[in-house]
């Protein structure tokens, strides 16, 4: 019984030693496995991970944690690399998106993190006036669409005042609206609102502006002629003086940048009527004159209608058709004419006027009319109207 009991002993004694040695040696050999492990920093879009790995190279190490970079990806050092402990691998995933720019759309991959990284890695420049949407610190998320606005310089010529603007506007009126211009009923753009901006454009506001002006304006009273056979002929005199007259006028004024372009009558009222000068011309011929026989000098002779006028006249400057100054040589003898009649630079006979030159035009002066020149209004207003004959000297 005793030698039973020895012999079970000794077997459980036996068991327990090798069921330890194995405990032993599996946490021995785990110890020592995990201890000559190598600690790698994985860092993957810029989130470190600590991994401890036997891995011999980065592609092992990809396989060991079931990483599977696509082949757009980042992979710093090469996936063949040997890992050492404390290897650092940046691994960065490829984004794929859409650049739109004015030369049409670009897909592409790639690893920057923001906007403005991919901007700088493709080459596209970016100056303070372009317009890139989403913003240049935005993320780069996968299947985003990057759209840029190149912009450009112009001038704006806003009421006259010059300004050059950078704009990335494609139109007149978008370009308007993205300036905060606004224009008024009257004002106008050149180009139009539809027109494409291009650079180094001008782009005009003309800003337009109707205002009422009330004026006073004197009336120039008529010079009517009486034949009076009492006179000696070639003499006047004024029976009725003549009164000038006075006329209110309401304009609608238009004014471009500040400046008048136009004017038109809205309103006409008569404040008091003018009142027309009445001049007696002698018709009586003495005997004397008749027992002279004053001979006219030879030339063509024509019967006209004659008028007369100033320098001083409205609208007038002064200056003949042929260039010859009236106000420099006041005593000139000269007549305007219609110069199918009566040809310019042709010297001429005028009676009741004398010798004068046709140095003139004028625009109511046709066919038998001329108009004769005289200093001082008044001496105009005694000629008055009257039939005369005109010799064109040979």
């Amino acid at each position: 019984m005793k030698n039973l009991f020895s012999k079970s002993f000794i077997k459980q004694k036996t068991g327990v030693l090798i069921a330890s040695s194995i405990v032993f040696l599996a946490a021995f050999g785990f110890v020592i496995y995990e201890t000559t492990k190598k600690t790698v920093t994985l860092v993957k879009d810029e989130h470190e991970i600590v991994v401890k790995t036997h891995a011999d190279t980065i592609e092992e190490l990809f396989k060991e944690q079931k990483i599977s970079p696509h082949e757009k990806d980042y992979v710093f050092p090469a996936p063949d690399e040997k890992l050492t402990d404390g290897s650092k691998v940046v691994w960065k995933t490829a984004k794929e998106v859409e650049l739109i720019g004015s030369n049409g759309k670009k897909t592409l991959w790639t690893t920057a993190s923001t906007v403005e990284e991919l901007l700088k890695n493709e080459g596209i420049p970016i100056s303070k006036h372009d317009k890139v949407e989403p913003a240049l610190d935005s993320k780069i998320e996968n299947n985003l669409s990057v759209r840029i606005e190149k912009a450009f310089s112009l001038t704006l010529v806003d009421g006259g005042k010059k300004k050059e603007i950078w704009t990335t506007s494609t139109t007149v009126a978008d370009f308007l609206k993205q300036q905060g211009i606004e224009l008024k009923k009257e004002d106008r753009v050149e180009p139009g609102p539809d027109a494409a901006l291009t650079k180094d454009m001008v782009v005009n506001i003309i800003r337009v502006e109707k205002a009422t002006d009330v004026v006073e304006e004197p009336v120039d009273f008529a010079v009517v002629t009486k034949k009076d056979s009492s006179l000696a002929k070639g003499k006047e005199k004024i029976i009725t003086w003549g009164q000038k007259g006075l006329i209110k006028r309401e304009y609608e004024v238009t004014l471009e940048n500040g400046k008048e372009v136009s004017r038109k009558v809205l309103k006409e009222t008569t404040l008091k009527e003018s009142k027309d000068q009445v001049v007696a011309v002698g018709t009586k011929v003495s005997s004397e004159s008749v027992s002279r026989g004053a001979a006219l000098p030879a030339g063509r002779e024509l019967i006209v209608t004659a008028t007369a006028y100033t320098a001083n006249c409205n609208g007038c400057t002064g200056i003949t058709a042929t260039g010859f100054n009236l106000h420099k040589n006041p005593n000139a003898k000269v007549i305007a004419v219609d110069p199918k009649v009566i040809p310019l630079g042709s010297k001429v006979y005028v009676e009741g006027y004398g010798y004068a030159v046709a140095a003139d035009t004028g625009g109511a002066i046709k066919g038998n009319k001329i108009d004769v020149f005289f200093p001082t209004k008044e001496q105009a207003y005694r000629w008055g109207t009257r039939q005369v004959k005109v010799i064109i000297l040979e």
